[in-house]
């Protein structure tokens, strides 16, 4: 599948950073056309995603960069995060939904990513998430 388009912003590791991804995620939405429902399910799968990356991957240390890339296919848009921490174990991740853990604060972001997105996928020891949205 040719790719139309790549696009990229980087921001430091500060949450106060995340409105610059709002900004470019309304701004990507806008370009192509994206439908509520789609751009509701991109714009909180990316920000918890830049949010875990921030706070989780790069551990708030504002030396350190969150990476959002952006790929448009046909009828899909692919988002790519990447942090420079260490990485995460993304198959050991507790369950939101089970008993034990719904009154838990937390845990259940990478749960709305893959709730929310066509495909999630985590790759480079889990600093990178990929995110694709049909369109």
């Amino acid at each position: 599948m040719k790719t139309e388009s790549i696009e990229m912003i980087e921001v430091q590791s500060h949450i106060s950073n995340i409105p610059r991804v709002e900004s470019f995620i309304e701004s990507i939405v806008e370009r192509y056309n994206v439908g509520a429902d789609v751009y509701g399910n991109i714009l909180i799968s990316l920000t918890e995603a830049v949010t875990n990356a921030i706070v989780h991957g790069n551990s708030g240390d504002d030396s350190k960069k969150v990476k959002v890339a952006l790929e448009k296919n046909a009828n899909k848009l692919t988002f790519k995060v990447t942090d420079e921490g260490p990485g995460f174990d993304f198959g050991g991740l507790p369950d939101p939904t089970a008993p034990e853990n719904l009154l838990r604060v937390g845990g259940r972001g990478v749960f709305m990513m893959k709730q929310l997105s066509d495909l999630v996928v985590f790759s480079e020891n889990g600093s990178t998430v990929e995110m694709q949205f049909r369109i």
